[in-house]
């Protein structure tokens, strides 16, 4: 398959405009209110196109985020920000049979971001709201057969990232990668083995460099507790000469990165709730020199290249009523993970477009309930700092998730 040419004759651009209106001075509490109130008004109601091989479905987020008491690696203090977000995406889905699928989706955000599908309708602080835009970040062809031990599955195309992750902290959910991938579920032994080859994307209508990953998922079924140790490897293999590449910040798309990921995630019951315990830990083993560097964060040096992520959890989302807690604690140097792919949601420190989320040492404490089976408001504060230099900021999100 032609990865390029299934791309471009797929590729969409539709711009979208929005009024310039401003509000000032007015405190978070106000879009928080606004997401509470959608709740009670009956969204639950809304539902989707279904058959019994086709299926259209779509979700919409409102989020209120508020960025304070920041600092730039100088020292100098960045204004607090106050701004209002949304996110839509739309799938579509066919079955042509029991072994063979295909899916699209559309989504928003800008054509520069890989990394967000959000688009910013309201800054009460005057900033630029930024590029409203949409394309297609899946589109795939999909396969499986079952076997007696166990089932076979793979995709070509462009789809979301194919190895098992507890979190974004190494691969954010909304990076869509393009090329292929493959995966073997053993039953007998509870053993996935994954694969993939992809090119890595540089924007929305891009791609620069390759990645080839493999990893084992192990999982431990005690009832009712269940245990799951997982082992990748990611080659992040750049294209110096790609003029695409210029888009990624810090250089990362002229640096080559080779990652390990461990993970192990512990699941048991408390006080009638699932409780999930767990750590992942991330080493590259890329050997850098001075020169391969050029363009990481004040005081980073060849040797930051591990990472920490310890997360606890109670509760869920599953059913209306529900509530769920969360903590993650962070501490991920700045070459552990090539961040032009790894979460955006912990700091503001980047462009307009891309986010260089590595280089921090933090917490982030989340509160979740669920109003409906499709709808939930999720809050979540994050304060974190820079290992190698005096960066920090702190921020509250808080979103309205409604499916449909």
């Amino acid at each position: 398959m032609n990865i390029t040419t299934l791309r471009q004759a797929l590729s969409l651009d539709m711009k979208v405009s929005f009024c310039n209106t401003r509000l000032h001075n007015k405190p978070l509490v106000l879009i928080t209110s606004l997401v509470v109130g959608f709740c009670s008004t009956g969204l639950a109601q809304a539902s989707m196109f279904e058959t019994a091989k086709f299926k259209i479905s779509a979700d919409f987020r409102l989020r209120g985020e508020q960025d304070f008491s920041s600092q730039n690696s100088s020292g100098v203090a960045r204004d607090d920000r106050l701004r209002a977000r949304i996110r839509t995406r739309v799938s579509m889905n066919y079955k042509a049979s029991d072994h063979v699928s295909w899916g699209l989706r559309l989504r928003s955000g800008s054509d520069d971001s890989q990394q967000s599908p959000h688009i910013t309708i309201l800054d009460f602080d005057d900033n630029d709201t930024g590029d409203a835009d949409f394309n297609w970040d899946k589109w795939y062809l999909k396969g499986q057969k079952n076997y007696t031990d166990g089932k076979l599955t793979g995709w070509a195309g462009r789809n979301s990232f194919p190895f098992w992750k507890p979190n974004e902290m190494f691969w954010d959910d909304d990076v869509t990668p393009a090329g292929l991938a493959i995966g073997y579920k053993f039953n007998n032994i509870n053993l996935d083995l994954n694969a993939a080859y992809l090119s890595l994307p540089a924007g929305m209508q891009e791609f620069s460099g390759n990645l080839a990953g493999a990893q084992l998922v192990y999982k431990i079924k005690l009832a009712p507790q269940h245990i799951t140790l997982a082992l990748g490897c990611y080659d992040f293999d750049a294209n110096p000469t790609d003029p695409d590449n210029g888009i990624y910040l810090q250089n990362n798309g002229t640096r080559d990165y080779f990652i390990c990921v461990a993970n192990y995630r512990h699941q048991l019951t408390a006080w009638g709730q699932p409780l999930v315990l767990g750590v992942d830990y991330m080493d590259n083993s890329e050997s850098y020199t001075a020169a391969d560097i050029v363009g990481t964060s004040s005081g980073v040096t060849v040797n930051d290249t591990n990472g920490i992520v310890l997360y606890a959890k109670w509760g869920q989302l599953n059913n209306p009523g529900d509530w769920l807690l969360a903590w993650h604690y962070a501490e991920i140097e700045e070459l552990a993970v090539n961040n032009s792919f790894s979460q955006d949601d912990w700091v503001r420190w980047g462009s307009a477009t891309q986010t260089r989320g590595s280089n921090i040492e933090g917490h982030e404490f989340r509160v979740a309930h669920a109003f409906a089976n499709d709808v939930n408001v999720v809050g979540r504060l994050y304060v974190v700092d820079a290992i190698t230099n005096v960066e920090d900021g702190n921020r509250f999100r808080v979103d309205l998730n409604y499916k449909f």
